[in-house]
């Protein structure tokens, strides 16, 4: 648990968190995600990363994505890669550990703790890196549902593990505001084109998802 002096950076998989959320079935809401830890110490930055797709005039998660602009986090995103497996299906990728390790080696120094909202096992070595940094390191993930959806080497490698299952109530939507889901295309987690809704979007629309089956 942080104190009340510590400068604290968020460091957002979006797609991870997004998929961690759904199958805990609640959407985030980050709004209240920001609150919870400015709550908690300085917050001195909060950054979201998820990938997006070309081709799409619309894409449900620009909403979203504007929202974060304006209210308090840094976005990082860039154009997902398209593929055919050897199944012939039409396959997207948008992988952003690259993006989010070097800016968290960036902020290191200007931090005393930084949350990581993933599982991805990926990321193990890069929590290690920011420890020796003198840098406390915090997951979140959920091990409520199964399988877990962090991988075991990055919740042992962290300070402390926070269970999403149990935070959710402090940052989820209340169900009776959740949207419809617009349907899913056969990339994991990727959404497709939807009319433009008729009212704004408020800080809750649901991200679109890249590939994170590598936890």
């Amino acid at each position: 648990m942080s104190n009340g002096n510590e400068r604290i950076a968020l460091f957002i998989d979006g797609a991870n968190l997004y998929a961690t959320a759904k199958t805990l079935g609640f959407d985030i809401d980050y709004k209240r995600l920001l609150g919870e830890f400015r709550a908690r110490g300085y917050l001195l930055r909060a950054y979201y990363y998820t990938a997006l797709v070309e081709d799409q005039e619309y894409s449900s998660i620009r909403p979203l994505i504007d929202w974060l602009d304006y209210n308090g986090f840094t976005v990082v995103t860039k154009t997902a890669k398209e593929f055919t497996d050897s199944t012939g299906r039409r396959k997207v990728k948008g992988n952003m550990d690259i993006e989010l390790a070097v800016d968290a080696m960036e902020i290191a120094a200007r931090v005393d703790h930084i949350v990581l909202f993933s599982g991805d096992g990926d990321f193990r070595y890069l929590v290690e890196a920011l420890q020796r940094r003198g840098v406390k390191v915090s997951v979140v993930s959920t091990v409520a549902v199964q399988p877990a959806m962090i991988a075991d080497e990055l919740r042992r490698q962290a300070d402390e593990f926070i269970d999403l299952a149990q935070l959710g109530q402090r940052i989820g939507r209340d169900p009776s505001e959740r949207p419809v889901r617009a349907p899913m295309t056969d990339a994991p987690g990727f959404v497709r084109d939807r009319p433009r809704p008729a009212r704004p979007i408020a800080a809750t629309t649901p991200v679109a998802s890249d590939d994170f089956a590598d936890r």
